[in-house]
């Protein structure tokens, strides 16, 4: 092949479309858990999210709660990938090789969001949220009070949360969306020291921690009773008012060493009543909840 502007373009043209194909067809599971913050400086303030936003009666002047002070603040990182593909290769013909690295480079961009909200969940339990507390934590301040969204244990950790709201556990952060970029000019001086030309990927985005009220966590056996133990902790929840938050777990996320534990709970119509005897009974939590089986948990 010879080697021209032209050629170099329409490369680019096919490494992009392999790209973007296997970018739109992989599937990902962080939008059921986290919000999409479209960000147009590097650091946002969440500071929003001190109070559980709630609707009250009107009775004399507004209540205003002020966050004077306060600050939650997310700074949005830096991501990229990039790969050579060599001159000779092209010249050779063999630029069909690269289709499948630059397709797995849009698959593994794709995903990437999910392996960081993954990483969030692993280390809910020490890493700090919005109010100086671990995420997954029995000492959440609210009021003069705590609350719990920590169901303890030393076992394979399971996540239930409630993302039926605008305002989800987690916050993806976006700046920049991923883009495919190139670097091929003859005067580039890898080109002319090495006779590579690269190709990469680059975004800005960040994933955080976002309303622990939504999210419980465990490290106990997931089984029936912990698993019912967790949903009425999340829906007693409480503001500093008082009044009942109203949250309503709706999905169940585990790794896929709990799968079929998880499927048991929520889609078996009878579960064992007597273990000793053998007898069934009708399960009261199939259906209670959505499952989501994230492999980055593993």
């Amino acid at each position: 092949m010879i080697i021209d502007a032209a050629a170099l373009a329409n490369i680019y043209v096919g490494l992009t479309t392999a790209f973007n194909a296997a970018f739109q067809e992989t599937e990902v599971w962080y939008p059921q858990v986290a919000m999409t913050v479209p960000a147009n400086t590097k650091i946002l303030d969440y500071k929003f999210m001190l109070e559980f936003p709630m609707v009250r009666e009107w009775v004399g002047d507004r209540v205003v709660k002020s966050l004077e002070g306060k600050s939650y603040q997310i700074t949005t990182k830096d991501w990229e990938a990039t790969i050579e593909v060599d001159r000779n290769d092209i010249r050779d013909d063999q630029i069909g090789l690269y289709a499948p690295i630059v397709a797995a480079l849009g698959e593994e961009a794709r995903n990437h969001p999910d392996k960081l909200i993954a990483d969030l969940m692993k280390t809910g339990w020490s890493d700090l949220c919005f109010d100086g507390q671990p995420f997954f934590s029995a000492s959440h301040p609210v009021g003069s009070g705590i609350a719990a969204n920590d169901g303890g244990g030393s076992g394979t950790p399971w996540l239930l949360l409630d993302v039926r709201r605008s305002i989800k556990p987690f916050i993806y952060q976006l700046r920049q969306p991923v883009q495919l970029s190139r670097m091929d000019r003859a005067d580039d001086e890898h080109v002319f020291m090495r006779r590579k030309y690269r190709y990469g990927v680059d975004a800005r985005y960040t994933c955080a921690y976002g309303l622990w009220q939504l999210a419980y966590g465990s490290k106990q056996d997931l089984d029936l009773a912990n698993y019912a133990a967790a949903r009425a902790a999340m829906m007693t929840l409480k503001n500093a008012d008082g009044r009942p938050l109203g949250v309503r777990p709706n999905l169940l996320v585990v790794p896929p060493a709990l799968e079929a534990t998880a499927r048991e709970i929520l889609h078996s119509q009878f579960v064992i009543a007597d273990a000793a005897a053998g007898g069934m009974k009708s399960n009261v939590w199939q259906n209670s909840a959505n499952l989501l089986v994230a492999p980055e948990l593993a």
